[in-house]
């Protein structure tokens, strides 16, 4: 795929936590329940979280929506904690056409900034907006999940 048929969307957020503690909240099962998916963000059950948090390491995040599985995977492309994390993002019915995300996180005083960088497969583009909503209320979810102390 050449890079000039990507849709990007790009989301920033001021979360006032450390960038250690963002950042682990992307790699950490339990988390991830309860700020990327589940009842906290959208109208849907949690079925199944598993990851591998290496660089070629895989994810698998399965969940009922509306009575159907929808399980999210990629892999992860890589790992630098603090400040980077970037995967592959798709669902297991569309591998191998998966979109990329890039995840900055940048120390500010009292607190981090963090950007989500999708880049949309080029047959998701009509899925642009909806992407940017989601991923706006995801991080949304994070802020509120990590200022609670979880």
């Amino acid at each position: 795929m050449k890079a000039e048929s990507h849709t990007a969307v790009r989301i920033a957020r001021r979360i006032p936590t450390t960038p250690e503690r963002v950042f682990d909240a992307w790699l950490n099962p339990k988390l991830i329940g309860k700020w990327m998916f589940g009842p906290a963000v959208r109208d849907e059950e949690i079925v199944r979280i598993s990851l591998d948090p290496q660089v070629g390491g895989e994810f698998s995040f399965v969940v009922r929506r509306n009575g159907q599985e929808i399980d999210h995977v990629g892999t992860y492309l890589e790992i630098d904690r603090p400040r980077r994390l970037g995967f592959t993002w798709g669902t297991a019915d569309m591998v191998p056409d998966t979109s990329r995300v890039v995840v900055d996180i940048v120390p500010l005083t009292g607190g981090s900034e963090i950007t989500v960088g999708h880049e949309l497969h080029p047959d998701w583009a009509e899925s642009a907006g909806r992407t940017e909503e989601a991923w706006s209320k995801m991080l949304e979810s994070l802020s509120k999940t990590l200022s609670q102390g979880s």
